[in-house]
């Protein structure tokens, strides 16, 4: 008998999968976001010194409408500025076990059109 976990389930398997090839540094950190139904959180990660560098998400922002593709795209728009203002460039996208569409293209392609190398 085959027993279907959780979509939450399997995305915490892919997501273990991903961070143990992907790592952030001084020089080139990780980009991680995490997607809610309401709400989308990014934030830019040393995984050396285990430190939050900068961090946007549609909360701090008071987005009305935070969980649609709009909103990912400002807070891609800001999670660069503040990266470029902090000076960092080049990052290491971490997708955190999500399928790379909607929200999480739009704040990646965001993002890289702010200024966000990767």
């Amino acid at each position: 008998m085959i027993v279907k976990q959780s979509k939450n389930v399997s995305r915490v398997r892919r997501h273990a999968r991903v961070r143990a090839k992907v790592s952030g540094t001084a020089e080139c950190p990780r980009l991680c976001l995490y997607r809610s139904n309401k709400n989308i959180e990014a934030q830019i990660i040393d995984d050396v010194k285990g430190m939050t560098l900068v961090s946007s998400s549609s909360m701090t922002l008071k987005l009305e409408h935070g969980g649609n593709i709009e909103a990912a795209q400002k807070v891609g728009e800001d999670i660069a500025k503040k990266a470029l203002k902090a000076n960092i460039t080049n990052v290491v996208f971490d997708r955190s076990g999500y399928i790379y569409h909607g929200r999480v293209k739009a704040l990646a392609e965001a993002a890289r059109e702010a200024g966000l190398k990767f």
